[in-house]
């Protein structure tokens, strides 16, 4: 190979490893620019007057042609609740109609979203009163405060 053609490949590569590092701490992994959104945001609702934050997030899907995807939610979605001592992750159920989410013993279901159903199913199954409340950064939510 041509000397100046190796003169040529070290400058480039001594010019550009600056610039690559520079750009790749810009762009850090969770930048936008590498295609990775930021995670959901919960939505807030008062639950019995206790503050309940549900995220619902995509999980895993093998099988997108499944029927159903009412509120893009898929097979493999599933929901995260926290609410009082609870942190629950919960699947998504097959039912027909509105999102719902479930494990035997906790269901949560949107066919509602402004008052949204929690249930505990054990001897006897025990509904919570819950309500959706303004998203943090509504003007609704600041006049709140």
């Amino acid at each position: 190979m041509p000397s100046h053609l190796l003169i040529s490949a070290a400058v480039t590569r001594w010019l550009l490893s600056p610039l690559l590092a520079l750009g790749l701490l810009l762009l850090g992994p969770g930048s936008a620019a590498w295609g990775l959104e930021a995670a959901n945001q919960p939505s807030r609702y008062s639950c019995d007057g206790d503050l309940l934050l549900a995220r619902v997030e995509n999980g895993a899907v093998d099988a997108p042609g499944i029927p159903n995807t009412l509120a893009g939610t898929l097979p493999g979605a599933f929901v995260v609740i926290d609410w009082r001592e609870l942190h629950l992750q919960l699947p998504r159920t097959n039912n027909a109609g509105a999102p719902s989410f479930g494990d035997g013993r906790w269901w949560w279901s949107l066919e509602d979203p402004s008052r949204p159903t929690l249930l505990l199913q054990q001897a006897q199954q025990t509904s919570f009163a819950c309500s959706a409340l303004p998203a943090s950064g509504s003007p609704a939510a600041a006049a709140s405060r």
